[in-house]
């Protein structure tokens, strides 16, 4: 893969598919290869916009609040302030996104099981009630990875479900099958917090955690594997700990995903993966989609602490003990908070996203490798911010070198290609079920002895053998 030249990459940045089209190309320019710089962006942009409309653009993790579909600032048929509605879709040229069911890790107990399963039933019926009752002409939901290619050929955007956090089953192992039969299709084993499954890549101190709990997956949690993959549900080993994520590649029979992971090597986070965990993960057959949340693409130390003392405050003032994204992080106090954090520091650009993009398909492959935003729960780079700029990232693509089938790859083809091995794998673990319940007698059958043959004791003599 080679990358190509920077270019105006201003023109595109913030102003989305529509903005594209009427961008301003500048009158200086530099020359390369004979080209006006400005008339090659011009191209890039053209291409761009035109491979969009080819391209099945995948976002693999898209949280929603809990109002969700509830009121209209959380309309997504409507233009609202979240990073995606079906008019940013349109706008940007996203066909398709995982809609999360999120939970936060809570306590391990009866009743905190029990608030969390309610957690999550309610954000699976916001996701199904925007496909199935307020907008079924422009979007539907989508249970198989062929749904993805047919539900875009008829001109409407898949909703796909996955899970985040499997604390949402506490222990309740038949919790699975509900939630896969109400359309999960992924699920994160963790997230910040150990829970019963694994450990978490962040503990939690005030819910007690200790740094290492299960040292990997519990025996609980090698059982959630078993059952997922028997499902045909992907294993997401996002936010785990470094050992819960190997311990699953060794122990699952289908591929896994990270479904939102940054590259460690370009921003040391213990939320990122290192190249010792995407070469294990692309050697089993996995894909991880990079995340372009701007605090693991770009690590800085100072930033980091004020916008914790910052998520602290707002939670504090609002009555809770914790910060959630999805609950403050459209608070006025959070939202102005954050402003003033932006004017002191640069976040991350669509161009540092990309390179992470970039060495995780040089430590991969091409064949390994995706793309996820985490709106709605904190992601976005300056130039992909929201649904509308989705465009920017494909044009951004096409100035490093990357070729129309990479790209297509990189935007959804390489999870779909994981998702269907494991739909495979769920139909061979029941086949080979089904072989195995064949080989065994029935419980009711009497068996007698052929007559023709002596008993035991007379054939092994009166002292055995």
């Amino acid at each position: 893969m080679r990358k190509a030249s920077g270019g105006l990459a201003a023109i595109a940045f913030g102003l989305g598919f529509a903005g594209l089209v009427a961008a301003p190309i500048a009158l200086v320019v530099h020359l390369k290869d004979g080209l006006p710089e400005a008339v090659r962006e011009k191209s890039v942009l053209s291409h761009a916009r035109a491979l969009q409309r080819r391209v099945i653009a995948l976002d693999s993790h898209v949280d929603i609040p809990p109002d969700y579909t509830k009121v209209p600032e959380h309309d997504p048929g409507r233009l609202t302030g979240m990073q995606v509605d079906l008019p940013k879709m349109h706008r940007g040229g996203m066909d398709a996104a995982f809609f999360i069911v999120y939970v936060g890790q809570g306590p391990r107990t009866p009743e905190g099981y029990e608030a969390a399963k309610d957690a999550a039933l309610l954000k699976f019926t916001a996701i199904r009630r925007m496909a199935e009752e307020l907008y079924p002409d422009e979007i539907e939901l989508g249970v198989r990875a062929e749904d993805v290619a047919r539900i875009h050929a008829a001109g409407k955007k898949a909703a796909l479900i996955g899970i985040e956090n499997g604390y949402v089953i506490g222990k309740d192992i038949s919790l699975l099958e509900k939630y896969y039969h109400l359309g999960a299709r992924y699920m994160t084993l963790a997230h910040i917090g150990h829970n019963d499954i694994c450990d978490s890549s962040i503990p939690l101190s005030h819910l007690g955690d200790a740094e290492i709990e299960h040292g990997g997956l519990s025996a609980f949690g090698r059982e959630v594997v078993a059952e997922m993959n028997r499902l045909g549900m992907m294993v997401d080993v996002s936010h785990i700990s470094r050992d819960a994520m190997m311990e699953a590649l060794r122990v699952s029979a289908a591929p896994v995903i990270a479904s939102h992971s940054a590259v460690s090597e370009l921003g040391n986070h213990p939320r990122n993966l290192s190249d010792e965990q995407m070469e294990a993960l692309a050697r089993t057959g996995g894909v991880m989609q990079v995340v372009a949340f701007s605090a693991y693409v770009k690590v800085d130390a100072a930033r980091a602490a004020e916008e914790r003392g910052l998520r602290s405050r707002v939670a504090r003032a609002a009555g809770d003990a914790h910060f959630s994204y999805i609950k403050h992080g459209k608070l006025p106090a959070f939202v102005n908070g954050m402003k003033e954090i932006g004017a002191r520091y640069d976040r991350a650009s669509l161009e540092e996203f990309v390179d992470h993009i970039d060495h995780a398909v040089k430590v991969m492959g091409i064949d390994h490798v995706g793309i996820s935003s985490d709106f709605g729960g904190g992601g976005g780079v300056k130039g992909w911010d929201n649904a509308a700029e989705t465009v920017n990232v494909t044009a951004e693509l096409i100035r490093r070198g990357y070729s129309d089938e990479d790209i297509e790859k990189l935007w959804g083809g390489n999870l779909l290609r994981v998702w269907g091995e494991v739909e495979k794998v769920a139909v061979r673990l029941a086949e080979r079920r089904e072989a195995e319940a064949d080989m065994q007698p029935d419980a009711e059958e009497t068996f007698l002895p052929d007559e023709n043959i002596a008993p035991a004791e007379h054939a092994l003599g009166p002292n055995g053998g």
